[in-house]
């Protein structure tokens, strides 16, 4: 398969990230509806958008940092990320009586399994190309 193509397919899950984090500076009022919650005020609004800003922002750096230099392995720390949301959207669902947000936990299952082969891809591609 064609490098270019891989690295876009690689790259394709660092997109919506990227959106959501410009969103947190630009439309904070969007982006927290789109995820199923009111934006706070005060302090609370704050971390709010800083500690979300930061999640994406990072899980964007992640990808296309990782996509760029061709290391799997920053793709696979992504999916960690993303993969631990999804645990923890689980838990606070079972633990402490949150609504089980069933649509957001598939899509980040799924965004896991795209950047782990996505990086299995990638390191393929740079072991072909000698570029160890």
């Amino acid at each position: 398969m064609n490098s270019t193509i891989i690295k876009i397919i690689a790259a394709i899950p660092g997109i919506p990230l990227l959106m959501n984090a410009v969103l947190f500076v630009v439309q904070p009022e969007k982006v927290t509806a789109d995820l199923g919650m009111p934006l706070l005020e005060g302090l609370a609004r704050s971390t709010q958008l800083a500690d979300l800003g930061a999640l994406f922002t990072f899980g964007a750096i992640l990808v296309f940092y990782g996509v760029f230099k061709s290391e799997g392995h920053y793709l696979r720390i992504g999916a960690l990320l993303l993969g631990l949301i999804a645990v923890l959207r689980v838990i606070a669902w079972a633990v402490n009586g949150a609504e089980l947000a069933i649509l957001l936990i598939i899509t980040e299952v799924v965004l896991v399994i795209w950047l782990v082969v996505a990086g299995v891809y990638l390191d393929k591609l740079k072991r072909a190309t000698g570029a160890e």
